[in-house]
């Protein structure tokens, strides 16, 4: 059994989109229309064929309170792995991305968390 699909709920799916590719890097994978939203997916381009991060509608009534009782905690709603934190939120700063957690050591992993402009915080990780 593997992984091969995630998601993370957005409030825009073009919004989302936009952010995911042209500020995070991620690659458009899939993009099918399915009445008011659409199937769309995000790959990495290190792994384009690794697994998809689904950009899903935050519609359900239960995702929005449960995406804010994150925010307001200061809870990532997922984490992506980078080879070096303090890179990344350097290149994400000059991106004009706001981050909520500069980078932190947490024993053998630095964490950075940054808000991904869809409802989400975003934690990025390296050992």
């Amino acid at each position: 059994m593997k992984i091969t699909v995630t998601s993370v709920l957005v409030d825009d799916q073009d919004k989302a989109l936009a952010f995911y590719t042209d500020v995070l890097g991620f690659r458009k994978k899939t993009d099918i229309p399915l009445g008011d939203h659409r199937w769309l997916t995000v790959v990495s381009p290190e792994a384009p064929d690794g697994v998809e991060l689904v950009l899903e509608p935050d519609e359900h009534p239960a995702a929005r309170p449960f995406k804010a009782a994150l925010v307001e905690d200061g809870i990532p709603f997922t984490s992506f792995g980078v080879d070096d934190v303090q890179r990344e939120y350097e290149r994400l700063r000059g991106l004009r991305v706001h981050f909520t957690q500069e980078p932190t050591a947490m024993g053998p992993v630095t964490t950075a968390v940054f808000d991904d402009t869809c409802g989400n915080l975003i934690q990025i990780a390296a050992q």
